[in-house]
C-alpha cells in the first residue's frame, strides 16, 4: 500500500482507454521535459513549498498583514452575516506558500475572453481532488488530503478535509462525491457512457462510502494513469456537484420535477439540470451564480448580464497562506468579453489586464507576430512578459482523414508514398519566417526535446523542403495522370483536389495553409481552404464530412501519453481516422476496424492503462510512437518555440515563468488564490 499526502506524494497513475475519449465534450501529461521544467521553475518558488520564506521576502506592512481575511469578510462577520473564520475553515486548511511574499487582500484581476471558453477558466475552477505540481512533475493533495493506492494499482483511497465547506457554507462531504459519482457520471442520460479516466475492463470503477471524510473507488483491472489523469483538466465534476443544490433537478430526488422541468420550459430534465449549472457544459457550471462552489471565486455577474463576467471571493474557501491568513487576496476576478483581436491587443498594450496567462484565451494574443509590438509597450503598459514552455509540438498538423466519406480519397490519403511526397512539398523554413517571425523549426508530429518521449525519426522524417523527391514519391504512389492545369488524377480519372477544415480564430494557421496550398499546387495536388468557426469545426469532425484538417499538435511534453491523438487513432480528436479511433473507444461495437499497425498500437496503449510502473509504461508508449513514426499518419509543420504571457508590474506571486498546456491547465496549478496587486506600485522593469 503506498500512502500519498502533501509533503509525500507519488504521482503513480494512467487509464486504460484514452482519458476522455468516452466523452466526446472533453475536447482538448507525463514529464513537463523533466530537466526542462525544473529549469523553467528554477527563478521561482514552489506554491505548494512547505519551506519558509526565503530571507529577504517581505510582506505587508501596515495593520492588514496581521487580518487572518479580507476585511469586507471581517466586517460580515462583525455584522452577523457570517460565522467566524474559524468556522469557515477547514480543520486542516490547505497551506499555500507564496511565490514572491505573502500578499495583501483587495484588487481585482482583469482578463478578457470571446466568451466563458471551453478550456478557459482554469484561473477559477481548477479545484479538483488532485493537482499538478506548479512544475508538472508530480501530482499533489488538493480537495482531497491524502490518499493511498494498492500494490497493483486497482484500488485508490481518498481523505477529503474535515470541515470543509461549499461556498454557501454547507458541508463538503463524500455524500457529494457519491452524488457526482452514481448520480451523474454514471447517469446515462448526462453522459453516454461515463469518463475513461474512470473506466478499466470495460467497467466504471466501484464508488465505496468508508465515511463523511473517506471513500474508494475500485477498479476492475489496474489503472496506472488514474491520479495524472485526475490532476488533468476534464475532472472537474467530482468537485463540482452539490448534492444539496442539484438533486432539486434531479429526478431521484425531486418527485416534482417533471412541473419544474414543465414550468422552466425545457423538454428534458437534464436540459434543465445543465442549464442549471450541470455538467454537459464542460466547465460551465462554474458560471452559474446559484452554484456552490469548492472555488477560490465564485461567480456573481453571469455574462449574460453584460459584457464582463465578474467573480467574487468565496468565504468559504478552504486555503491559507503560512501565517494563517484566508485566501484569496484577490477581492475579484473581471473577465471581459472582447471577441476583435486587434481591440483586445490595443487594450493589452495600455495595461488593461493584470495577468494574461501563456495560453492566452481568444482571441489569441500570444502569437510571434503580437510579441514585438507588446514588447515595444511595456514602459507604456507599465507590464512584462511571462514565459511559458509550450505543450504543444506543432503550430499546424494536417490530418488527411483516412476514414473519410470519399472511397476514392480515402484510397489516396492512405496512401504512405502520397503523404510523404506532400509532406517534402512543404517548404517549412519559409512559413517559420513569413507567419512565425522567423521562430521555430521545420517538426513532425512528435514530441519535442524537453520530453522523455522525444523520438527523432519521427520528429525530423520527410521535413526537407525538396520539390523532386516530393515529385517522385507522388508518381511513386501511382498518381503519374494529370489534368490540362496539371492536376494529378485520382484513380477514378478525378482531379486530386480536397477541401481542408481550418477555424477562423486560428489566423497563422490560415496563413500557413495559403502557403502550402502553393507548395502542393506545384506538384500537382489541389488544396482549398475552408475556414470556418469551431463549433461548425466540431459538428462535421463529429459527422465525419471533413476531408481534411488542421489543429494544433497537442501531446507535445508529458501530456503525450494520455492525449496520443496524433500518434495513434486514440479518441475523438484523433481528427486523420475518426472511425478507427471510435472502433478502439467502443471496443469493436462501433466505427470501422483499422489495419494492423494501428490495432497494434491500441494493444500497446491498453497496456499502458494498466501499467503502474512508469519505466514500462514509457517503454510501451516509445513503441507506440515507433509505430507512428513507420506509419506517418500526419504531417507536422513547424515546432512552436517558447510562447508567452504578460503581467503588469504591481501584479506579484505570479512565477516568472510556467508550463502552457490546456491540460496542466494553465495557470491553475501556479495558485492563481495567491496572485495579488499592490497598490501604489508600477514602472516597467521593476524589480519584483
Amino acid at each position: 500500500m503506498r500512502e500519498h499526502s502533501q509533503g509525500n506524494v507519488n504521482s503513480q497513475t494512467e487509464n486504460a482507454r484514452t482519458p476522455f475519449a468516452r466523452d466526446p465534450s472533453r475536447r482538448h501529461l507525463l514529464r513537463a521535459g523533466g530537466m526542462a521544467a525544473a529549469a523553467l521553475f528554477a527563478s521561482g518558488c514552489d506554491a505548494l513549498s512547505t519551506k519558509p520564506q526565503a530571507k529577504g521576502q517581505q510582506g505587508p506592512t501596515d495593520a492588514a498583514a496581521n487580518a487572518k481575511e479580507a476585511p469586507a469578510l471581517a466586517a460580515r462577520v462583525k455584522a452577523g452575516e457570517l460565522p467566524a473564520l474559524g468556522k469557515r475553515l477547514p480543520t486542516k486548511p490547505m497551506v499555500i506558500q507564496p511565490v514572491d511574499r505573502p500578499g495583501t487582500y483587495g484588487g481585482q484581476w482583469d482578463l478578457f475572453g470571446d466568451s466563458p471558453p471551453a478550456g478557459g477558466g482554469a484561473e477559477v475552477y481548477y479545484e479538483w481532488l488532485v493537482r499538478w505540481s506548479p512544475d508538472w512533475s508530480k501530482v499533489v493533495p488538493n480537495v482531497a488530503e491524502s490518499w493511498e493506492i494498492d500494490d497493483d494499482g486497482r484500488q485508490y483511497t481518498f481523505h477529503l478535509r474535515a470541515g470543509m465547506k461549499w461556498s454557501d457554507g454547507k458541508p463538503y462531504t463524500t455524500e457529494d462525491i457519491a452524488f457526482a459519482y452514481n448520480d451523474v457520471l454514471l447517469n446515462k442520460e448526462l453522459f453516454a457512457a461515463p469518463p475513461g479516466y474512470l473506466v478499466t475492463g470495460d467497467q466504471p470503477a466501484r464508488l465505496e462510502v468508508l465515511d463523511e471524510q473517506t471513500f474508494r473507488l475500485t477498479f476492475a483491472r489496474p489503472n496506472g494513469l488514474f491520479l495524472e489523469l485526475l490532476a488533468s483538466n476534464g475532472t472537474h465534476v467530482l468537485t463540482s456537484c452539490a448534492k444539496h443544490y442539484f438533486s432539486q433537478f434531479h429526478p431521484k430526488y425531486n418527485e416534482n420535477l417533471d412541473a419544474l422541468v414543465k414550468k422552466e420550459q425545457f423538454d428534458h430534465w437534464y436540459e434543465l439540470f445543465s442549464t442549471r449549472g450541470g455538467p454537459q457544459g464542460g466547465n460551465g457550471l462554474i458560471w452559474q451564480p446559484n452554484v456552490p462552489v469548492l472555488t477560490a471565486w465564485r461567480t456573481t455577474q453571469i455574462l449574460q448580464q453584460g459584457t464582463r463576467m465578474i467573480l467574487e471571493r468565496n468565504p468559504y474557501y478552504w486555503k491559507t497562506d503560512p501565517q494563517g491568513r484566508q485566501l484569496p487576496y484577490l477581492d475579484r476576478i473581471v473577465r471581459h468579453v472582447i471577441s476583435d483581436q486587434e481591440a483586445a491587443l490595443l487594450r493589452a498594450m495600455d495595461g488593461d489586464f493584470e495577468f494574461l496567462s501563456p495560453t492566452f484565451y481568444n482571441p489569441n494574443l500570444g502569437t510571434p507576430k503580437n510579441k514585438p509590438v507588446l514588447a515595444t509597450n511595456r514602459e507604456r503598459g507599465n507590464y512584462d512578459f511571462v514565459d511559458g514552455l509550450d505543450s504543444t509540438m506543432n503550430k499546424t498538423v494536417i490530418a488527411f482523414n483516412l476514414t473519410c466519406k470519399d472511397r476514392q480519397l480515402r484510397e489516396v490519403f492512405r496512401n504512405r508514398d502520397f503523404r510523404i511526397g506532400l509532406s517534402h512539398a512543404i517548404n517549412r523554413a519559409e512559413i517559420i519566417a513569413a507567419v512565425y517571425q522567423r521562430q521555430g523549426e521545420p517538426w513532425q508530429a512528435a514530441p519535442r526535446k524537453e520530453s522523455e518521449f522525444y523520438l527523432e525519426r519521427l520528429a525530423t522524417q520527410y521535413t526537407s523542403y525538396d520539390v523532386n523527391l516530393a515529385n517522385q514519391h507522388l508518381d511513386k504512389a501511382g498518381y503519374t495522370q494529370r489534368d490540362a492545369s496539371g492536376i494529378r488524377l485520382r484513380p477514378d480519372g478525378k482531379p486530386i483536389t480536397f477541401n481542408i477544415d481550418v477555424i477562423t480564430e486560428e489566423p497563422t494557421q490560415i496563413d500557413a495553409l495559403q502557403l502550402v496550398r502553393g507548395y502542393w499546387q506545384a506538384v500537382g495536388v489541389k488544396l482549398n481552404l475552408y475556414t470556418i468557426d469551431r463549433s461548425l469545426y466540431y459538428t462535421r469532425k463529429e459527422g465525419n464530412q471533413h476531408e481534411s484538417s488542421v489543429w494544433t499538435g497537442d501531446g507535445g511534453l508529458r501530456d503525450g501519453m494520455v492525449d496520443p491523438r496524433w500518434y495513434f487513432p486514440a479518441n475523438s480528436e484523433s481528427n486523420f481516422a475518426l472511425l478507427w479511433s471510435t472502433w478502439f473507444t467502443s471496443r469493436g461495437q462501433e466505427g470501422e476496424e483499422p489495419p494492423a499497425a494501428a490495432r497494434r498500437q491500441m494493444e500497446l496503449y491498453d497496456q499502458i492503462g494498466e501499467t503502474v510502473d512508469a519505466a514500462k509504461r514509457r517503454e510501451l508508449f516509445m513503441e507506440i510512437l515507433a509505430i507512428a513514426a513507420e506509419e506517418f499518419y500526419v504531417i507536422g509543420t513547424v515546432l512552436p518555440v517558447g510562447t508567452f504571457g504578460i503581467k503588469r508590474n504591481n501584479f506579484h506571486n505570479v512565477p516568472k515563468s510556467m508550463i502552457a498546456s490546456w491540460r496542466y491547465p494553465t495557470p491553475g496549478p501556479t495558485c492563481p488564490e495567491q496572485y495579488f496587486v499592490a497598490p501604489g506600485q508600477g514602472g516597467a522593469g521593476e524589480d519584483q
